[in-house]
């Protein structure tokens, strides 16, 4: 039985009616799922979805992410969001590195190591979203271009660092296009991704929660889940849709904890 894990990324998307009704209805089914879920609504909806959570009595079963932090933890800067305040109001994980962020804000890997240490300074789960460009993916740099951003953790902080860390692949070309990757192909970057960190130390490369995000659906998710180092999936999308996220979740319930 495999030790999956799914997290659900709203991205800027979502309102307390959607909140409401997205909780009532997964607290039916809830109970039945033997694997974790994380929620990453946005910022200011955190606190809220939090109170709906506990309300339904779901608390057991689903965890909540922060969307992004800043590299300060306090300070002038208007509009932005701490590891402290995460802290402070029990968020347990927050991503980092997605390719929106890389894409739209143009984020690089000094800018992630920062926020990477400040998530470890107040023992928040950071989840690592790493990935290639279309022209990457086209020069068969993928597996370079992952491993020099996971490279950039461990050469400043140590593979210790990787402890209670989550590891998201996402090719940022295939993300909320619809693009289908070959199941395949996603084992393979991942298995390179755990023979690396296997340099470092073995229990971490055997224990670290390795990802995957990039128009994962109905159709393909059995087929992801199957491979050996795909540990779970980070579900854009296809999770905003209540009934469409509780079809997948049952796919996953009935095709890997059915014993």
């Amino acid at each position: 039985m495999k030790n999956l894990l799914i997290i659900s990324n709203w991205k800027l998307n979502g309102n307390k009616y959607l909140i409401d009704n997205f909780i009532n209805k997964i607290s039916h089914v809830i109970k039945n799922y033997r694997f974790p879920i994380i929620i990453a609504p946005p910022l200011l909806y955190l606190d809220y979805m939090q109170q709906v959570i506990k309300y339904y009595k779901c608390d057991n079963y689903i965890s909540l992410s922060a969307q992004n932090i800043d590299i300060h933890n306090y300070g002038a800067f208007t509009g932005e969001i701490s590891a402290k305040m995460l802290k402070d109001i029990g968020i347990q994980y927050a991503i980092i590195g997605h390719a929106d962020r890389k894409i739209f804000h143009n984020e690089d890997n000094s800018t992630i190591l920062k926020k990477f240490i400040l998530l470890k300074s107040e023992n928040i789960s950071p989840i690592l979203c790493i990935g290639e460009t279309k022209k990457e993916y086209q020069n068969n740099q993928t597996i370079i271009v992952c491993i020099k951003q996971i490279k950039n953790i461990i050469e400043n902080l140590g593979i210790l660092a990787l402890q209670n860390t989550i590891i998201a692949y996402e090719p940022i070309w295939a993300i909320s296009n619809n693009t289908i990757i070959n199941p395949i192909y996603i084992q393979k970057i991942h298995n390179a991704i755990r023979n690396y960190l296997m340099k470092f130390n073995y229990e971490i490369s055997k224990n670290v929660n390795i990802q995957y995000g990039g128009s994962v659906n109905c159709e393909n998710i059995s087929s992801i889940l199957k491979q050996p180092d795909i540990n779970g999936v980070l579900i854009g999308k296809a999770s905003l849709n209540i009934e469409n996220f509780i079809k997948i979740l049952n796919i996953i319930n009935n095709n890997f904890y059915s014993c």
